[in-house]
């Protein structure tokens, strides 16, 4: 069984993403790491060359910046990273440069690896998420965050990456998956609100609403990220992965959050909320995936 991973990342620096240990978290687990490198303004492709694993093979690439309205330039480098994958790999392990996998789920990864390798209804392994927000200590806990998704895929002609990089097709179907008892860490939205969580919001803006400008224009004028939109969030218990720890102590800013605060823009959002906390069940779910029995 062979398992390649492989990323994209751009302006990791600028953007202070964990890439360093984002890729580093899965090194463990897989035989190659395929990592894109997107035309930066930083020192990200040093920031890579850095981690100095021989697994790492670093393919250069240039974003069609006409591709960012609605995230789609996303998708189309995941797919040349994957594109890179050898046709010897059984699993293809993706993760996102804000992502980090915690090393004490690397024995039920490898277990749901090994246990579907030659199961070929299993086109995908399920991981369960955890996002923080604002600092290290709070997650959010609402809706608005997806709480599962697709990071290992069979390795198999026709496999792409969707939408903004949001899941994976066969064939323009959604994959049959497994459920597999891990987590992925999402770092995306911890941020100096004053400098890299500002820049971070502007791009993603820009990503996302480039050709608008009534709405992109008040973000590119803002002097820092105002993190009290946010409608609900718990404190986080548990403990980061290892890879994390030194960048979670360097965290140089406060944020403090009343978790009885929660800010729903309706009472359908209210409610849904309320019952999913009462019985672990999220109703009307988008999935982009199918579950196998």
């Amino acid at each position: 069984m062979k398992v390649t991973g492989f990323t994209f990342v751009r302006n990791a620096i600028k953007l202070d993403y964990p890439v360093v240990e984002s890729i580093s978290s899965i090194l463990p687990l897989c035989d190659e790491v395929i990592v894109c490198v997107g035309n930066s303004t930083d020192d990200t492709l040093q920031l890579i060359e850095s981690i100095g694993s021989p697994k790492i093979r670093i393919l250069h690439s240039v974003w069609d910046d006409s591709l960012k309205e609605g995230g789609r330039v996303l998708a189309v480098e995941t797919n040349k990273a994957l594109d890179e994958v050898s046709a010897d790999t059984t699993w293809a392990f993706y993760i996102q440069a804000d992502e980090v996998v915690h090393e004490d789920d690397y024995p039920a990864i490898r277990a749901a690896m090994e246990q579907y390798k030659d199961d070929t209804r299993v086109e995908g392994l399920l991981f369960k998420y955890i996002h923080f927000y604002g600092g290290y200590d709070y997650v959010g806990d609402s809706r608005i965050w997806y709480n599962h998704e697709i990071r290992i895929v069979r390795n198999q002609p026709g496999l792409r990456s969707y939408k903004d990089a949001q899941g994976f097709r066969l064939h323009d179907r959604k994959l049959q998956v497994k459920p597999v008892q891990a987590h992925i860490y999402h770092y995306g939205w911890v941020k100096d609100p004053l400098e890299a969580g500002l820049k971070k919001w502007q791009n993603t803006v820009q990503l996302y609403h480039g050709h608008d400008t009534e709405k992109i224009r008040p973000i590119l004028e803002s002097r820092h990220f105002d993190y009290s939109g946010i409608d609900s969030l718990r404190r986080f218990t548990g403990r980061h992965p290892a890879f994390m720890q030194d960048r979670v102590a360097r965290q140089h800013w406060q944020f403090e959050w009343d978790i009885s605060r929660k800010n729903f823009k309706s009472f359908r959002r209210r409610l849904l909320h309320w019952i999913e906390e009462k019985t672990g069940r999220r109703l009307f779910d988008y999935r982009n995936y199918r579950l196998l029995k």
